[in-house]
């Protein structure tokens, strides 16, 4: 006889597991599978193995989506304070790093192990590693078919994350999901990743590797203020990582604009330069690593003094530093990318439940679904927002 569970969730990552241990803590029957061995990989190796787990400033806006209001109900329901409480009845001691942004004092191991204990709470049944060969749909409930038997389940949870950090077993299972049952996906691109630059720019730029810069960059409607880190390939950082979101974000490829004099201060009392009597590199200099004041001089055909420029070359030197226009070549693809962006299309989805219009019963939570947070904690709290507002479905 096939087992039979009031709930299937497939993919014990942050949103699998948490929405199975709110569903189970309500009484229903829950099976929780997935076919890697380790738990909560992803989460382990999140926020340098300290797991940002939440951000205090969590917002809507902090979200790109297709449709960008949907994510509003769920993370009205079950916000970043919720979380918190669960966090503290654990003991886990925590602390605001910068921005909001919250990390465990210790170890990512202990949100794994909350998220353990409370599946244990409610009573789920763990099957890892499991592979799912298919799923199909009966007349009111579905099988799991696995290499360890076939499972019925009247509701089933797609929890199987994006295609970020395969390393760890992301897969694209979720989006075969969708598709089987004809939700449509928005193309999945990686996301909060590294961009590489073409080798023109590497020729300048690529022996500064390590150089970190205060900067704020822009593309469409996203602009940050964090530090950009020059790369052997490329750039990175918080500011790059938070624009690359952006600069995916849509048929054609705009250039980044990055300010590197954000601090207006800064910025005014270089352009009370002109008539310095400094070798360019060493006026710069004073506002930037040496090595990098040198390679920009050389990039730009800069030479002599400030007070040898005429008016509009130093004025150009200045605006080009404020307004530094970057063609990307490309990102480091999925193995760097921090999430998925993209995903199961929101319109097929109900932004109150997480179900499938369409099919009754079947859910899509966290990662799989197009909802990409900023970030700092963002995409986790979007995991544990989208989870409840499934389980409370169920």
């Amino acid at each position: 006889m096939t087992p039979r569970f009031d709930v299937t969730v497939i993919g014990a990552g942050a949103a699998g597991m948490m929405c199975a241990a709110q569903a189970g803590q309500r009484g229903k029957s829950v099976l929780l599978i997935d076919h890697v061995a380790k738990l909560g990989e992803k989460i382990r190796i999140s926020g340098g193995g300290r797991c940002n787990f939440t951000n205090l400033n969590c917002r809507p806006e902090n979200f790109l989506s297709q449709n960008p209001h949907f994510c509003r109900s769920a993370l009205a329901r079950y916000g970043p304070r919720d979380f918190i409480a669960l966090v503290e009845r654990h003991g886990i001691r925590y602390h605001e790093k910068t921005l909001g942004q919250l990390f465990c004092d210790d170890s990512a191991q202990q949100i794994i192990a909350l998220l353990r204990t409370e599946c244990d709470r409610g009573g789920v049944r763990w099957k890892r590693p499991c592979k799912v060969a298919g799923v199909s749909r009966g007349i009111s409930t579905f099988v799991v078919a696995t290499d360890q038997g076939d499972y019925e389940t009247g509701a089933l949870v797609i929890a199987t994350g994006g295609l970020s950090v395969p390393k760890v077993g992301a897969t694209p299972f979720g989006y075969q999901v969708a598709e089987q049952f004809g939700l449509p996906v928005v193309p999945p691109k990686p996301a909060l990743v590294p961009l590489s630059f073409a080798p023109e720019l590497l020729a300048h730029l690529g022996d500064l590797s390590g150089i970190s810069l205060d900067a704020e960059v822009h593309c469409r409607t996203g602009r940050f203020r964090e530090a950009l880190l020059i790369t052997h390939r490329g750039l990175s950082g918080p500011a790059i990582l938070q624009i690359s979101t952006y600069w995916q974000d849509g048929p054609a490829r705009d250039p980044i604009r990055v300010n590197l004099l954000p601090d207006a201060a800064a910025c005014a009392a270089l352009r009370g330069k002109r008539s310095s009597r400094m070798q360019l590199p060493n006026l710069l200099s004073e506002y930037f690593p040496q090595r990098f004041a040198e390679a920009w001089c050389r990039m730009h055909a800069l030479s002599g003094t400030a007070a040898g420029l005429g008016d509009a070359a130093f004025k150009a030197l200045v605006d080009g530093l404020v307004d530094w226009q970057v063609k990307p070549s490309g990102t480091l693809g999925y193995n760097k990318a921090e999430v998925t962006l993209g995903g199961v299309d929101t319109r097929a989805l109900s932004s109150k439940t997480l179900g499938a219009t369409g099919v009754p019963g079947l859910f899509f939570i966290g990662e799989v679904v197009d909802v990409t947070g900023h970030l700092g904690g963002f995409n986790f709290q979007w995991a544990w927002s989208s989870a409840v507002a499934a389980a409370e479905a169920l």
